[in-house]
């Protein structure tokens, strides 16, 4: 009999053959793996505490990014082999927040003590909090029976000080880079818009950012579908 406040039913993608198992979490493991990460970025930024094995990546941003006119469905679709990394990442902003002097403040600016806009952080496995999302065929949106994952996540959230998250969509290898960059975009704006409007998080504190392929769950194997996910980060 599986613990109190673990799902019993692994997430999978609804594109996959064969089921694979989903990172399964608790409240409490989750709550606890983010305010770690909080605590691991506060000292990359300070040079003070525990890094906990945190790097910081620093990647590209692509001068344009080509209209998203393919169909969704091209990383289970197509079959290539791995292109050479590009460094590519897409990156899409929260909502401006007030601030004390009832201005704005930017993304930028918002972020700016924990990780900026172009740089990825890397976690041990054991700090990672990825969920595996399922969408429907050739679509962004995200399937209905997905609503207990996105209510998890919501709880947690609300359960927690974090100022900023970070949504990460990743894709696996098929299909080209910049098609996977905007459709690993796609998938993250969606979640965000689903944790605003569904569970009442306020968008100031979620960043979505499309990193395509470029750091696969499964390094062996680019094409896995494990390496399909969304991954979660408190910033700050």
């Amino acid at each position: 009999m599986l613990p109190k406040g673990l799902f019993a039913a692994a997430l999978v993608l609804s594109c996959l053959t064969v089921p694979v198992a989903a990172q399964t979490l608790t409240d409490e493991e989750i709550l606890e793996r983010f305010l770690i990460q909080r605590e691991a970025y506060n000292a990359v930024r300070t040079g003070l505490g525990p890094t906990r094995g945190l790097t910081i990546v620093t990647v590209e941003t692509p001068e344009e990014t080509a209209p998203v006119t393919e169909s969704i469905a091209a990383e289970t679709s197509v079959s290539e082999a791995p292109a050479e990394d590009s460094g590519a990442v897409v990156v899409a902003g929260t909502d401006p927040a007030p601030d004390a002097g009832g201005g704005t403040v930017s993304l930028t600016e918002v972020a700016a003590d924990a990780v900026s806009a172009n740089e990825v952080g890397r976690l041990p496995a054991e700090l990672e909090v990825d969920v595996r999302i399922s969408f429907d065929y050739d679509s962004a949106s995200i399937k209905a029976d997905q609503k207990p994952v996105l209510e998890q996540m919501c709880r947690v959230m609300k359960a927690s000080d974090v100022q900023l998250f970070r949504i990460m969509g990743h894709t696996d290898s098929a299909g080209s880079d910049l098609y996977n960059e905007n459709l690993s975009l796609l998938r993250a704006e969606e979640v965000k818009r689903r944790l605003v409007s569904d569970c009442g998080i306020e968008p100031a504190r979620l960043e979505a950012m499309g990193l395509g392929e470029r750091f696969p769950k499964v390094t062996t194997d680019p094409a896995a579908s494990e390496n399909r996910r969304v991954e979660f980060q408190a910033l700050s």
